[in-house]
Parts: C-alpha cells; sequence; structure tokens
C-alpha cells in the first residue's frame, strides 16, 4: 500500500490511513475520526474552564471561578448535541464526557467551596468537599454502567434519576452566589456550607426521579410566555447574574419533588396497566 507521499507503508501502520466510509475522510489513529474530534474538543475545553475555576479560586477570585465552572456546564450541555448532529457519537466521547464531568462538577467545585470556605474548619470541612467529590463521580460511574441496559424505569419514562452533575455543581454554589449578591458572611458559615454541600451530594447519588428536558412538555396556552420566559432570564442573567443564578436554583429544588410526584403517578398508571383484568361475575 501507497500512502500520501507515494511511499510504501508497512503493514502495521495501515490503520492509521483507513478510510471510514465516508468520501475523503480519514480516519486518525485507534478509531478517532476527523469527525469525532468536534465534540470531543468541546469535551476537553468544558474539562479545562472547570480545572481553570480552581486557579481562580486560589487566586481568590471566586466570581471568575464560579462563571469557569458554569461555562463548563454550557459547553457540557452541547457537546452530546453536536456529537447527536455529527453523528459522531463515540464510547470514547462517552468516556471521555464522564471524566471530565467528574472533573469540572466534582472535583473543581469541592475544591472551590473548601477554598471559600470549609477551610475554616479543615476536618469536617474537607470531609464534606471529599464526599461532593466522591458522589459526583459514583453518579456518573453508576450512569455508565447503565448505559447498555434496556430496562431503565426512570429513562422510558422521560425522567433522570438523580440530580445531575452540572446541576449538583450550580446548586452547590447558592450560599456562594447569596454571598456574592448580598455580601453578608453568614452564606459563608462553614457549618452550614458543609451541611449544604452534603445535601447535594445525596441528592446526586439518589434513586428519586427528578424531571428532564424530555418529561416537559408545556402546553400550547404556555408556549409563547414560555418563550418570553427564558429570554427575560437571558437578560437577567446579564444585568444581575448572581441574583438571577439564585432565583434558577431555587426553581429547580422545588422541582424536584414535583418531579417524585409525577414519576410516581406515571409508575401507578403503569402497574395498573399490567395488573390483569377482574373477570364481572354475570
Amino acid at each position: 500500500m501507497l500512502g500520501p507521499d507515494g511511499r510504501p507503508i508497512a503493514a502495521d501502520d495501515d490503520d492509521d490511513f483507513l478510510d471510514n466510509g465516508d468520501a475523503g475522510e480519514a480516519r486518525l489513529p485507534r478509531g478517532l475520526t476527523l469527525r469525532a474530534l468536534v465534540p470531543n474538543a468541546i469535551t476537553s475545553a468544558a474539562l479545562c474552564a472547570g480545572l481553570t475555576g480552581i486557579r481562580f479560586a486560589i487566586n481568590g477570585d471566586w466570581q471568575r471561578s464560579v462563571l469557569a465552572v458554569i461555562l463548563a456546564g454550557m459547553l457540557d450541555g452541547i457537546d452530546g448535541r453536536v456529537a447527536r448532529l455529527m453523528k459522531a457519537q463515540s464510547r470514547f466521547g462517552a468516556e471521555l464526557d464522564s471524566l471530565a464531568d467528574s472533573l469540572s462538577f466534582g472535583v473543581a467545585p469541592a475544591l472551590i467551596l473548601y477554598l471559600w470556605s470549609l477551610q475554616q474548619m479543615p476536618r469536617f470541612g474537607w470531609f464534606a468537599s471529599l464526599a461532593f467529590a466522591v458522589c459526583c463521580a459514583l453518579r456518573l460511574a453508576r450512569f455508565n454502567a447503565r448505559i447498555d441496559l434496556e430496562e431503565q424505569p426512570h429513562k422510558s419514562a422521560g425522567f433522570l434519576t438523580g440530580v445531575p452533575a452540572p446541576v449538583g455543581a450550580g446548586l452547590a454554589f447558592l450560599p456562594l452566589y447569596l454571598w456574592i449578591a448580598s455580601g453578608r458572611d453568614e452564606f459563608r458559615n462553614p457549618i452550614f456550607i458543609a451541611i449544604w454541600v452534603a445535601g447535594i451530594a445525596f441528592l446526586m447519588i439518589s434513586n428519586m426521579a427528578t424531571l428532564s428536558w424530555t418529561s416537559m412538555r408545556p402546553r400550547r396556552s404556555v408556549r409563547l410566555g414560555l418563550i418570553a420566559f427564558v429570554g427575560l432570564t437571558i437578560a437577567a442573567l446579564l444585568t444581575e447574574p448572581w441574583l438571577t443564578l439564585v432565583g434558577i436554583s431555587a426553581l429547580y429544588l422545588i422541582s424536584v419533588p414535583v418531579g417524585v410526584y409525577r414519576y410516581a403517578r406515571i409508575k401507578r398508571q403503569r402497574a395498573a396497566a399490567r395488573r390483569p383484568a377482574v373477570p364481572i361475575a354475570s
């Protein structure tokens, strides 16, 4: 076989130049196509953003540290959609995404909150940070372990299991949002922060059903209002970002019991559908 320069290529090097079925598209080593680089590059950018948040926290720049993690969450929200749009899904991308999420939404928030408040009580505060990082990793490991399972009751009904890792990171920062918005040191109390972080860690690994985008189906009568609400929310984020983040976090926390209630109703409906009909006596 001849290479691009006209020279013969050794047999063990052929895989680096195999065509993957698309005309003119070469395959990179180990089966990673050029097309797959785009979503994986976005995932890498999310990882870099999350870890950069730690650097900002070390320098005491709390606002930029939080914004870096939020940017990582935004990038994490589009990499999978880009992969599906470009038909570039791969097991490599799924594994990279989980590893990046563990660092960006587990390790980074845990260290940021520790440097901001929890280090005031080093032992207990450090354990709270560890609990958050470990629970985030456990959640992602559980997600990967269930990818190939056909029977997933929550997923089949359009729900998620527990709080997603990016959302958990955003909720963990709620006291930090309040502190930046108000400047009151009460929101920086390490005991309160430790309890809060432990609670969010529990929500991430819990088995409760939480709402997902697919389970939200607004009625036609409110869709225009919902579009206007999203636009106003973006405007609020640009003008009053920290209070708006507080409001978004509060709305999500309110949605948690709503998701549990809606899934319980669907579960009862499924059980009733599976129950054999009782014959009517003549």
